[in-house]
Parts: structure tokens; sequence; C-alpha cells
């Protein structure tokens, strides 16, 4: 790849590419996973500020203002003399720079132990951090956010607060893991409620398909607060720098979070202004505002670190509690304890971490109130429905990537900060031409955004995930323009896996996408079709018989709710997640889904003749 990119921009990386080796001789994977990643975000840095700052890029050393690492790219942005931005800067040689310093950033493998008890301790202290900002909060800020919060959302919680009364919801059960250990099918056996649920989630409203199974209720344990199980924190891979932190919710309150969760997104979608400021679904119009921001530069990016970890429960109440009916809800799914490993159990300040269905809408909707305080502080008078309708297209949230306009920034990021958020300074950019926002990175209007390793590499046919990441990894490159490389992934995946035919995108087979079409290897017989020998992931969700009330529950359930089972849409370069994902999990609808369930413990490959299409 630094030979390919080389020969765009005209230099060479022969002395960049015996740099790598003997570094990696020297230091090990963490080269390529933790050291190159930081160059790039050094890199991004640079460019936003329009210099190499003496401080930045620490780790290599320098010839003038510039690393000598990369040198041959970095002289076509910067001028080496003097580290200032070029007029013109090379957009391929920054793109080059990007893809070769951050590929490996995220690849997915387990930090040291260490580095895990490092984020345990982050997320204990945060907890400290949250509680600390609550004390400090003024009468006057919280009076704010509640004025704030009613002028966004009056609208849309009426219309839940009114759903909730009337019982008008659809709850649902996830896929996933969950903290008392019940997977699959055995979700819809009733075991456990809890008697905060109760007041407004009746347990025979909820667990039982109708009221001729209202015996089978004595064999449910309603909990009292005291003994409510508490979500579990468990790391799961982000980095090999920083584990991400994820907390696994009861079945219980994972089912009645869902059932808010319906709600938000329905009316969130059918209000203009809203559903303008705030993405839940879809990535892309974030993904275009950050372009139109580095062309222009009138728009910000902005993202949070730990934000979900950094949302106050009190604040949640305060947005919240005009709505009695959506208050009581959102607050009876909520779990008020985690147990933390080496920590214990510990009582939580924080709305909820990641995990928690409610999670993701609910933090752009308290930063969204936060934007729009910071917004109204800049202007030095009370906002309207005006001003809100006129920063449409201007302010958007999704989760915690943020779009403000540059002129309210600084006040903007000043009241997220008073309110206990932290941004990430390193990931948000106003001052320069580069935008990043929703996996998306722009300077000056071009894609620069890359392609990441998510897995090591294949060496057998038993890895069967690893081949699907290099070929989703393979065929991104291909689109990029990698032609060569892709060549040399080719001819690596062949001495593996001998058959790897070009198919259409659409194709369930592992091949190679290509601007040409597909290739046909024979006809079917029958359908006189053309095929293709390849191979298609093989998967089957665990056996899990479910009969009587819990099988009625799960089908009266499917008849009224999707089968997206995802309250957190995943970034669109994770192809492979996808893919996986689409072949693993069963929907409500498969034929078999009261007999297998959950997700699968093994995941496989089989060879066979199908469409290339």
């Amino acid at each position: 790849m630094a030979e390919e990119s080389a020969i765009r921009c005209c230099t060479s990386t022969t002395r960049d590419l015996k740099t790598v080796a003997g570094r990696i001789e020297h230091e090990g994977l963490s080269f390529l996973t933790i050291t190159l990643p930081t160059f790039g975000k050094d890199f991004e840095k640079s460019l936003d500020l329009g210099y190499v700052d003496r401080r930045l890029f620490s780790s290599f050393r320098r010839k003038a203002e510039l690393p000598r690492f990369l040198g041959g790219f970095l002289d076509r942005v910067f001028d080496r003399d003097s580290g200032l931005l070029l007029t013109d800067p090379c957009i391929d040689s920054i793109l080059a720079i990007r893809q070769l310093t951050l590929m490996f950033g995220k690849i997915s493998l387990p930090c040291s132990d260490a580095r895990t008890r490092k984020a345990m301790r982050g997320f204990v202290l945060c907890e400290q951090d949250v509680r600390d900002a609550d004390a400090m909060r003024s009468t006057q800020q919280r009076a704010d956010f509640r004025r704030i919060s009613s002028l966004l959302f009056a609208s849309m919680f009426t219309k839940i607060d009114s759903d909730i009364y009337h019982g008008d919801y659809w709850p649902k059960h996830g896929p996933g893991y969950t903290a008392d250990r019940i997977l699959g099918n055995q979700k819809y056996v009733p075991r456990t409620w809890t008697s905060r649920l109760d007041q407004i989630f009746r347990v025979e409203e909820m667990i039982i398909p109708n009221s001729r199974y209202y015996d089978s209720l004595d064999q449910v344990d309603i909990l009292e607060p005291g003994s409510e199980t508490p979500v579990k924190v468990v790391s799961v891979p982000k980095t090999l720098k920083t584990p991400r932190i994820i907390a696994m919710e009861p079945v219980a309150m994972q089912y009645a979070q869902q059932s808010v969760l319906g709600l938000i997104r329905k009316y969130l979608e059918e209000d203009d202004s809203l559903s303008r400021l705030i993405g839940i679904p879809d990535q892309e119009p974030n993904q275009a505002l950050a372009r139109e921001g580095s062309l222009y530069g009138m728009l910000a990016t902005l993202d949070m670190s730990d934000a979900s970890d950094r949302v106050s429960n009190q604040l949640v109440r305060e947005m919240f509690g005009p709505w009695p009916w959506l208050n009581k809800a959102v607050d009876a799914s909520r779990s008020r304890k985690a147990e933390v490993p080496d920590h214990g159990v510990i009582r939580l300040a924080k709305f909820a971490s990641m995990g928690s269905a409610l999670t993701f809408p609910v933090e752009a909707m308290v930063f969204l109130t936060m934007i729009f305080m910071g917004i109204e502080r800049e202007l030095n008078r009370p906002l309207g429905r005006k001003d809100i309708n006129y920063f449409c297209g201007k302010v958007r949230v999704y989760g915690d990537d943020i779009i403000v306009p540059v002129d309210y920034v600084h006040t903007v990021v000043q009241v997220l900060e008073d309110f206990g958020s932290r941004v990430n300074q390193g990931k948000s950019f106003w001052t320069g031409r580069f935008r990043e926002s929703c996996g998306r990175e722009y300077f000056a209007g071009q894609d620069v955004s890359i392609v990441r390793v998510r897995d090591l590499l294949p060496t057998q046919r038993q890895h069967a995930t690893r081949f699907v990441s290099l070929v989703a990894f393979r065929n991104q490159l291909y689109f990029a323009g990698y032609w060569q490389t892709c060549r040399w992934i080719d001819d690596l995946i062949r001495k593996v896996f001998r058959h790897f035919p070009v198919v259409d995108s659409s194709s369930r087979v592992l091949g190679r996408h290509s601007f040409l079409g597909y290739e046909s290897q024979r006809m079917d017989t029958q359908l006189h079709s053309p095929l293709v020998k390849g191979f298609v992931i093989k998967a089957q969700p665990p056996r899990d018989f479910l009969d009587e009330e819990g099988a009625l529950l799960k089908c009266l359930l499917s008849m009224g709710q999707s089968i997206d089972d995802s309250s957190v849409p995943l970034t669109p370069k994770m192809e492979w997640r996808r893919r996986l994902d689409r072949a693993i999990v069963p929907t409500q609808a498969d034929e078999d889904h009261l007999e297998r369930a959950g997700r699968p413990k093994r995941v496989d490959i089989k060879l066979g003749w199908y469409s290339p299409f």
C-alpha cells in the first residue's frame, strides 16, 4: 500500500518501509496499532491548526519542522522549513498519510489486562465526575436546561407520554447477552420483573400473551429496588490502547427500554424539525454536513469523550420531568446499579452506559439541549421556535457526533463542559479545512476517508471471521482505488482459500467485487442462471426450544414490531460485521425461530456453487 501510494504521489517510501520494519521488530504490533495511529491523529490536528506544532509527532525524529517519517508525503502538504500548510496541499498525499498511519488503529484485538483494569478504573472515576458536576450545577442552569429541552421536545414528549398512558407501545427482545445470563428464546419465558417497572409496565400486560395465561404470573419473581439485578460492566475490543466499556442490561430492563425506544424513534422521524436536528437511523446527513464544513469552513465537527458515561441522570430527569408517564417509564427501565470487575457493585449517577437501548437517543437529546443553550448564550437573548427552525441544517447530533456552526462553537463547548461533558479536542475540528463525523473524513470538500483493517489475517480455513473481514477489507480497497494492493491480497487469499471468484456486491458469496461485473463458471441446469464456486458464511443459532405461552408471546410481538434488533446503528465501514450479523442473527420470521435462537457459538464458511449476484 505504501508503494502504491508513493506512485500516486510521485514520491518514494523506501526509507519509510525500513523504519516501519525496524520499529515493529523492536516495538511489536503496538507500533502499528498505537504509535502509527497517534501519528495519524497528530497529522489531523496539524491540518486543523494549519501548521505543524512542535509538540506533535513526539515519537518521530524531525528534519526542520516536519517528521522524517513519511516525509515524501508530508512535503506535499506542509512547508518543511516553516511547517505551515501549503496553499494547495496534495489531497492524495493527505489520504495516503491517513491510510498508512490509521489503518490498523481499530483492529479487533483484546487489550492487555493492565489496560482493561485502567479502563474499569476510569469508568468508576467517571461516576465521581458526574456527581461533582451535579453538585456544582446552579439552579439557573437547571432551569435553562428544562426550558430549552421543552422548547425542543415538548410536542414529541407529549405524544409519547400519551402513548405510554394508553399502553400503545411494543416491547421486544434482542439477540444479545444480558446481565442475568438469559439468552435466546428463554427471554420469552417469564422469570423476573421489578416493582418499579410494574408501576408503569404492568407485568400482566408485558410478559404473557393474554389473560388466559394469568396463572403463569405466579412463577414470576417481582424484585424490589434493593434486590434488582445490576447491569454487568464488561470490556469489548475497540483499540489496543483502550477497550470499549459497555454494560449488559437485565432482560426485564432491556425489554421495557425497547418499548420507549420505539416511541422515540417513531415521533423523531415524524417531526420535521427534530428529524433534521437528531439522527438515529441515518448517519449520512452528518457526513454531508461535515463535507460542507470542510468545504466552506462554516460548520464545526465535535466529538465527545466518554459521551454516554457523562450524561447525568439528574439532567435526564429534568428533561422528562413535565411528562409524568414518560418520566416514570424512562426512570423505571433504567438500571440503578452496576457490577464492575474489581470494584464490586456501585450505584450509578450517569443515566446509562452503552448497552441500554435508550442511551443513544437520550444522550443525543441531552447534547442537543446543551447546544442550543450555548447558542442562546452567544446570541444573548431567549430562543424561540423560529430560531430552532433556522438552525435546522446547521446543527445536528448523531449520538456523540455533533455538528454546530463555527460562530457558536466556543460557547457550545463551554456549556457542554459546564454540564460535565468532555469534548475530545483531538477529534474535534473547526479552525482548518479538515472535518470528521460518523466515520467519514473530508479535507477542503474532498473525501479522505480510509479503509481499516478489522482483524488479523487468516492462515487456515478455520479462520472464518478473519476471512470475512479480509474480503470486506479487500473490496473496500478496490473501490478506493488501491488495485495493486488488492492484487496482493487476492494472491494471499488464494493461498488459503483456492476459490475466490468475481461476484456482484449483492451476492452471498465471499468473493471479489469489480467495476466490470461478475464472472460465470457454469450454468444452473434447472434455473439456467450463472453459478460460481466459492465460500458462503454458515452459522446456526444454538438450539433453544420455545413452546406454550412463550412461543405465542414471541409470535404476537413479531406481528407488531420491526425485526431490526440494533438500537445503535453500526458504522458503514464495518461491512464485514454487518455481513456476519445478517448471516447469523435470525429474524422473527424465520421458520425455525421457535427451535433456534441467539448468537451462534461457531461461525464457519461453506464451499459450494452459488449465484454470483
